[in-house]
């Protein structure tokens, strides 16, 4: 069979960081890896092994999840998605893979979800939430393809927020930071808060991204182009440091902080030295809406501030209105302007005199 084509083959392939293409074989129905390259005896094997596997569980969840697994909506999530859907896969497989697909369309079968979904949430809810999440991708697509009427989880509430729009640095917070961080630290608080930039856009961030217009990326989320004129002392930082590789921000060593399988090395170095210093509550991730609420300080309107960091206008708003109307500085910059402005000039020449009495008083 060496050299035969077989049947049942998914290809795919993932552009690595140092921008490498790799090619990834999966059997389709199983969603096994199969080992390459296709058509020597490990890769057959494997396909064989994953063949006798296949008609076990036909008609039951663990094919619809297969299937799944097999698609191209799959295939094109990044790496380290594919990954952590697997991981949860694999549980709800082992708890829900029998489960007849007929039993799918029983207005009862919600609450099995739900009740599982408790269950785990008693002590880890976003967990919880996130296989719920994967689940109904899983029956969402399966709907689409006309192997279920319709997905059981549509609309089911999530147990966990995540919403962190109230965790905003402070000036004292940063500054407690910065005083003892590791150099690579500092480099990636001084990048983050100037640029208002997600987590994995900043670590992806190459030398090579910075002209004579700023620094120019494509956010990896959104798609929308974004272009940062560096302030000042950002652009001190930048023309003041060693450029140990293609990436701006990198270890001690100068090693990119996101490999193949893990991107979060530097959130979590990043997050162990904010415990250290007494700010732990903050995370990297928040630094995005301290730089909007720090925009809006220094005066800019809410398009500006979408401008530079890739904000939809509501999301910008929503930032600003949790935080930005209890914020000193951004008080204080409301109130320069008024100062300043020609159009309310009139307002800061009034003054408080006596009355004057009219006649006949």
């Amino acid at each position: 069979m060496p050299g035969a084509r077989l049947k049942g083959v998914n290809t795919v392939r993932k552009r690595l960081a140092s921008g490498e293409v790799k090619v990834y074989w999966y059997h389709r129905a199983t969603g096994k890896e199969l080992p390459g390259p296709p058509g020597s005896v490990e890769f057959v094997t494997a396909w064989l092994d994953a063949e006798r596997a296949t008609p076990r569980d036909q008609g039951t969840v663990a094919a619809l999840i297969r299937l799944y697994l097999g698609s191209l909506k799959f295939s094109k999530r990044r790496d380290s998605t594919q990954r952590e859907y697997r991981r949860m896969l694999t549980k709800l497989e082992e708890e829900f893979g029998t489960m007849p697909i007929r039993a799918l369309g029983s207005p009862r079968v919600r609450r099995v979800f739900l009740d599982y979904q408790e269950r785990i949430g008693r002590e880890r809810a976003r967990e919880a939430d996130n296989r719920l999440s994967v689940l109904s991708a899983v029956f969402s697509y399966a709907a689409v393809r006309g192997e279920i009427a319709e997905n059981p989880l549509k609309g089911f509430e999530r147990l966990h927020s995540g919403d962190r729009r109230d965790f905003v640095w402070t000036e004292a917070d940063i500054g407690a930071f910065m005083e003892a961080a590791p150099l690579e630290l500092q480099q990636a608080m001084i990048l983050a808060i100037h640029t208002g930039q997600r987590y994995g856009d900043l670590i992806r961030l190459r030398w090579s991204d910075l002209g004579d217009a700023g620094l120019s990326l494509r956010q990896r989320k959104t798609g929308a182009p974004i272009c940062i004129p560096p302030p000042s002392g950002l652009r001190r930082m930048l023309d003041g440091m060693e450029r140990r590789g293609p990436f701006i921000l990198t270890r001690e060593d100068g090693r990119p902080w996101h490999t193949a399988k893990d991107d979060k090395a530097l959130s979590k170095a990043f997050h162990a030295h904010a415990r250290a210093c007494g700010v732990g509550a903050l995370e990297f991730r928040d630094l995005r809406g301290t730089a909007v609420v720090m925009l809006a300080a220094a005066g800019l309107e809410a398009p500006q501030i979408a401008s530079v960091t890739g904000h939809t206008m509501k999301s910008a708003l929503d930032i600003l209105e949790r935080y930005g109307a209890r914020n000193q500085a951004v008080a204080r910059a409301a109130m320069m302007r008024l100062e300043n402005a020609p159009e309310t000039s009139f307002a800061n020449r009034l003054q408080t005199k006596r009355p004057q009495r009219l006649e006949g008083d």
